[in-house]
């Protein structure tokens, strides 16, 4: 499934935030509805509880390369190209986002907007861009994000 940008804003609209859009984007392609895990991806928004540190979407991207290639249950062992996985997502965020956002810290890509946690245009491009992102590792792994 690509990035649906119409479905993006719409959970947007709902209320949900960076690391929940993600989440939410990749457990829709994958058939999967899981109210606990969007949850939970909320400690993640505004850089880890709004405390400004690392961006929300780089840690929601890799959670979301966790759900489709780690370990969840005893039986299962973790992709193998796992961890070269998530280095590629922060190797493009180091370069790539830090470069045209002035850093991978949630602080310095929204500044002020932090503090009263509005949305800031920026975090759709982020949303987007991370999401489209994780996508392409995992189809250049060989994985999916389907319920096929």
């Amino acid at each position: 499934m690509s990035f649906d940008l119409f479905r993006m804003m719409e959970l947007r609209r709902q209320g949900f935030r960076c690391s929940q859009i993600i989440m939410a984007l990749g457990l829709e392609a994958g058939g999967k509805d899981n109210p606990d895990v969007i949850r939970a991806m909320t400690g993640l928004c505004g850089g880890i509880g709004f405390s400004g540190n690392i961006c929300g979407c780089l840690t929601a991207g890799v959670c979301l390369l966790g759900l489709y290639a780690g370990k969840g249950t005893p039986e299962e062992e973790e992709h193998e190209k796992f961890i070269l996985m998530v280095d590629e997502l922060l190797q493009w965020f180091n370069k790539d986002v830090a470069e045209s956002y002035g850093g991978i810290n949630c602080i310095d890509i929204i500044g002020e907007d932090l503090a009263t946690r509005t949305p800031n245009p920026k975090c759709g491009q982020l949303i987007a861009g991370t999401y489209q992102k994780v996508e392409e590792i995992l189809n250049e792994n060989n994985i999916k994000m389907t319920g096929e």
